[in-house]
C-alpha cells in the first residue's frame, strides 16, 4: 500500500503539472468549463501509472517535494485561470516574495557549508524558529498581508501532521525552486520600477 507521505507528494507534482498546463500561452482563451475539465484530464494523466510510476512520480523524483509554500502559489495560479481576475492583494505576495528570497539567502549558502552554523538544524523542532516563525506570522497578518501568514501557518500544520517524509519544518515552508520563482519576481518588479523612472 502506498504510503501518505508518498500520496502527497505526488499530489504536489501533479499540482505543479496542472498548474503548468493552464498557464501555458493561449490556454486562458479556451472557455472556463473545458479549461476545468482540462485541468482535470491533466491531474489523472499525472497520476495515471505508465509503466512502472505515473509521470507526476517522476517529476517528483526530478524536483522532490514541493512547500507548502510553492503549491498554495500554484492553487492561487490555478484559481484565476480557471475562475479569472487578478491577484487581489498584490501586497501579500511582494511581502511572500521578500521572505522567500531573504530565507533562501539566508538558509542555502549557510546550508551547504559556508560558515560555522547551519540554520537547516532549526528546522527539526527548534522551539525558538517555531515562536520566529509564529512572530512573522502575526506580523504580517496584522499588516494584512495575509497570504505569507498563510503560507507560515499552513506550512506549521503540515509539518506537525507529517505531511511529508521530510521532518524538517524549512522543506515546508521554501524549495529551491520557489526562491528561484521570488528572485525572479523580485528583479522585475525592480526593472519595471527603474524602467519607470524618468
Amino acid at each position: 500500500m502506498i504510503a501518505f507521505t508518498d500520496l502527497t507528494g505526488l499530489a504536489g507534482s501533479a499540482i505543479a503539472m496542472v498548474a503548468a498546463a493552464v498557464a501555458l500561452p493561449g490556454v486562458a482563451r479556451i472557455p472556463r468549463n473545458y479549461l476545468a475539465l482540462l485541468a482535470c484530464a491533466i491531474a489523472v494523466v499525472a497520476l495515471a501509472p505508465f509503466g512502472a510510476l505515473p509521470p507526476a512520480a517522476y517529476l517528483r523524483g526530478a524536483i522532490g517535494d514541493l512547500s507548502i509554500t510553492s503549491l498554495v502559489l500554484l492553487a492561487l495560479s490555478i484559481s484565476r485561470q480557471m475562475f479569472g481576475g487578478r491577484p487581489s492583494d498584490t501586497q501579500s505576495g511582494f511581502g511572500l516574495q521578500i521572505l522567500a528570497v531573504l530565507a533562501a539567502a539566508g538558509l542555502y549558502p549557510l546550508a551547504l557549508g559556508i560558515g560555522l552554523f547551519d540554520p537547516y538544524r532549526l528546522g527539526f523542532g527548534n522551539p525558538w524558529f517555531v515562536g520566529a516563525l509564529l512572530l512573522v506570522a502575526l506580523a504580517t497578518c496584522f499588516s494584512r498581508r495575509l497570504l505569507p501568514a498563510t503560507c507560515i501557518a499552513l506550512a506549521v500544520l503540515a509539518w506537525s501532521a507529517g505531511w511529508y517524509e521530510s521532518g524538517n519544518l524549512w522543506d515546508y515552508l521554501l524549495d529551491p525552486l520557489l526562491a528561484v520563482y521570488a528572485t525572479g519576481a523580485l528583479a522585475r518588479r525592480s526593472a519595471r520600477m527603474m524602467l519607470k523612472q524618468p
